[in-house]
């Protein structure tokens, strides 16, 4: 099996931070150091991130995370994300933990003012394929989908039963689901907009609509050089909707087209998963009080007050001998 290929892991920071914080929100109380400060998400953070570290073992490793600034989006459509509420101040203030711990870890960050952690997934999940790379983009985003191809799959956390399982969108997943290539999901959001994101959309037309339109035509360019040509398959109310809303729609598909030409600077290198500062994370997880990730990778190897372990590693090796 020589042609196994490297893998590129890329994190959606700021998405895997949000569920982490959300989602050990509900154990009554938010967890926190003993001087008050709150560390719930980047603990939940890291918990996914040692999983899939476990099971994916990738060369290289980025997280990416977003810039508190206006984008081109904003400049385009100034209500861009408008209907979304600001961090709270109990996950805001887990931002610079969680960098300082990546950055203890060698993890390479990445993010870049008027770019979102979308627009640098994306920028990164075309360069990895141009190295030859297996990329795979964990996001809780399914904005990123239309970024799917052969090599590239989009890895969604979900929570079933309280535990977090993560399912895979590759180019034939996006196809099974959707029944179109996943770059054509861009025209289908330009139709049917998204809430989430406060893209508008064209008024009136829903998922359903949208993706018929597309099977049919491919793209919003076509749907309305059909509408001209006055092509009696768009008929009724959809094409009294289509007309009204094409502004929209145009704009639409552009704010929602993630940027895979982000500015970024790109060195495989930079993005090898290496070694951690263990001197550091050991730190930084005290400060935390992360005891059970101390405990997990041995944090305290090498620390005198652990005559105990010693002891035990003792025991275990004698029994081997004894087998």
């Amino acid at each position: 099996e020589g042609n196994i290929l490297e893998k590129l892991f890329v994190i959606d920071g700021n998405s895997i931070l949000n569920r982490a914080f959300y989602g050990t929100m509900s154990r009554s109380r938010l967890m926190k150091t003993t001087d008050g400060t709150y560390t719930n998400a980047v603990f939940g953070f890291l918990a996914v991130l040692f999983k899939e570290l476990d099971e994916a073992k990738p060369e290289y490793l980025v997280v990416s995370f977003d810039v508190k600034a206006p984008t081109k989006r904003h400049e385009l459509y100034k209500d861009y994300k408008g209907t979304r509420k600001g961090m709270p101040d109990e996950l805001a203030s887990q931002m610079p933990l969680i960098k300082k711990v990546l950055t203890a870890m060698n993890i390479k960050i990445i993010e870049k003012e008027g770019y979102e952690a979308d627009d640098i997934l994306g920028t990164l999940a075309k360069f990895g394929e141009s190295q030859g790379l297996k990329v795979i983009l964990l996001t809780g985003d399914r904005d990123s989908f239309q970024l799917a191809t052969d090599k590239t799959i989009i890895r969604i956390p979900h929570t079933k039963q309280g535990k977090t399982e993560t399912e895979d969108f590759d180019r034939n997943k996006i196809l099974e689901v959707y029944g179109v290539e996943p770059k054509a999901l861009i025209e289908v959001k330009g139709l049917m907009g998204d809430a989430s994101d406060n893209i508008p959309g064209v008024s009136g037309i829903g998922e359903k609509t949208a993706l018929g339109l597309i099977k049919e035509f491919g793209t919003i360019d076509n749907i309305y050089k059909n509408i001209d040509e006055g092509n009696i398959s768009i008929r009724g109310k959809t094409k009294e909707k289509l007309v009204e809303g094409k502004d929209m729609a145009f704009l639409s598909r552009t704010l929602g087209t993630i940027n895979v030409e982000s500015p970024i600077e790109k060195n495989l290198e930079d993005f090898k998963y290496r070694e951690w500062n263990r001197e550091e994370v050991l730190k930084v997880f005290q400060e935390l009080r992360f005891n059970r990730y101390i405990e997990k990778f041995n944090l305290l190897e090498n620390a005198p007050q652990n005559e105990e372990k010693d002891l035990k590693e003792l025991f275990e090796i004698k029994k081997v001998d004894l087998d």
